[in-house]
Parts: C-alpha cells; sequence; structure tokens
C-alpha cells in the first residue's frame, strides 16, 4: 500500500509516496524551498507543487513544524509565519489539493512514529525521546511504545535561551561551530532531558542523523542510549503517510 507523505520544514518542503510495507520512499523524494515569509498561502502553494509532482490523487499526511490539535488546528508556528497560529491546516491544504484526503500532525511526532515502527525505536519499552535537528529542534516522546503528542521540547530553557536557539543544527551552521562545540551544546540539552525524563532511548534525527559518526561518539555526559534515526531525514515522510494511512 503505498500514500503520500509531505514534511514540511524551515527550509525545505519535501515528499514522496510511501511503501507503508517497507517503511520507505517508495519513489526518490521530490522538494522545494520553504517560501519566506512562510505564511499559510505561501506554504500552501509549495505543498501543491510537491504533490502534483507525483501527479498524485489519493490521500495525502502532511508534517507541520509545531502544535497540531485534532489533527487540524495550529496553536504554535516558531519557524513559520506567525499568521499560521489557529489557522484550519487540514482545511487550508484540502482546499489548495483539489479535496484530495489531507491528515496533518507535528513534524517531530511524525518522525517519531515512524522510527518507533520502522527504525531505531522498534521494540523499545519504556520512555523514548526522539528528537529532530534542523532549523529549530522537533521532539517525540513514547511511553511503552505510546505517542504523547506535541511535545515540542525544543523550546525547554537551556543556558538562558529557549533549546533550539543554542543545540540546532541551524545554530551549528549560522554560528560555524565545530563539531566539537555543537556535540558540547547537545550533550548540555540531553543532559537537561535526561534529568527530567529519565529515558531509555535517545534517538536523534533530522539531516544531521547522517552525520552521526562526526558528533555522537563526542557526547560523554549522558547515561541513556543515543543512536541516529534509521530513516533519517525521510522519518517525517514516512510517520505522515502513516498517520493518513490511518484515516483512509
Amino acid at each position: 500500500m503505498q500514500i503520500f507523505g509531505v514534511d514540511i520544514g524551515g527550509s525545505g518542503i519535501k515528499g514522496a509516496p510511501v511503501d507503508l510495507g517497507k517503511g520507505d520512499l517508495a519513489q526518490e523524494r521530490f522538494k522545494v524551498l520553504t517560501p519566506h515569509p512562510a505564511t499559510p498561502d505561501g506554504v500552501a502553494d509549495g505543498v501543491k507543487q510537491v504533490v502534483d509532482h507525483f501527479g498524485w490523487t489519493g490521500p495525502v499526511g502532511l508534517t507541520f513544524p509545531g502544535v497540531v490539535t485534532g489533527g487540524a488546528t495550529v496553536r504554535t508556528a516558531a519557524n513559520v509565519d506567525k499568521s499560521w497560529i489557529d489557522t484550519d491546516a487540514r482545511a487550508l491544504f484540502r482546499e489548495r489539493l483539489g479535496g484530495l484526503p489531507v491528515t496533518v500532525v507535528n513534524d517531530a511526532d511524525a518522525a517519531g512514529v515512524a522510527e518507533m515502527h520502522f527504525g531505531a525505536g522498534q521494540g523499545r519499552r519504556g520512555t523514548v525521546i526522539l528528537l529532530t535537528f534542523g532549523t529549530g529542534i522537533g521532539s517525540a516522546v513514547f511511553v511503552d511504545g505510546t505517542l504523547v503528542a506535541n511535545t515540542e521540547l525544543g523550546h525547554l530553557e537551556l543556558d538562558g535561551h529557549e533549546a533550539e536557539k543554542r543545540a540546532s543544527s541551524k545554530v551549528k551552521d549560522d554560528h560555524d561551530l565545530s563539531w566539537e562545540q555543537w556535540g558540547h551544546r547537545v550533550e548540555k540539552y540531553l543532559a537537561h532531558l535526561e534529568m527530567l525524563f529519565s529515558p531509555e532511548l535517545f534517538i536523534l534525527g533530522g539531516g544531521v542523523s547522517r552525520k552521526a559518526h562526526k558528533f555522537l561518539p563526542l557526547i560523554t555526559g549522558v547515561r541513556a542510549p543515543i543512536v541516529p534515526a534509521q530513516l533519517q531525514n525521510n522519518a517525517g515522510i514516512v510517520g505522515a503517510a502513516m498517520r493518513a494511512a490511518e484515516g483512509a
């Protein structure tokens, strides 16, 4: 079975049909840049461009970089335009996609669902925390395999700032931090989360997961195992499709 997944990020909108039997992309993903400002209409146009690229006519699952309640309503917009707040994203995307069935979910939650089912979290009990490092830091928390939705742990305070303003991969790039410098910040953030939640496992995702060998060995002050996301930067697309399949 194939369902289309779209991952909306602060820098790019990417999507592809997903083979839900394998938990992998059925075709090479297509990406467009996220418009700036990332208004609802601008992002919806980008999503339409991605979906139209494949000539897709079935259900579509979409991630959003913020809190989404009831599978529809956006409540926060840290890395996109503030006009998203209180927008009915499901209705907006359904209209822009010509009435296709649409499901909307928090981006990190989608990535977490995919990793728990197909990736590094398979079979893990207790508390598992997935973090996506990109324009910001997204989080997905699972307790015995059950998702605690919309946690947004990237906005916890770290060194007097929001954590994602100190330790996202965008911060690394913007400030030209070395892997050692950035790894130290990530370690402080993980240690803070460990103090609060005592997880059995951290899974680190986002584009930086492809380079985990460059920074994970530098993180030594955290007790819980830390592993890279196996689905890497495709986890959001796969998880969005999984969520859409549940409502199809």
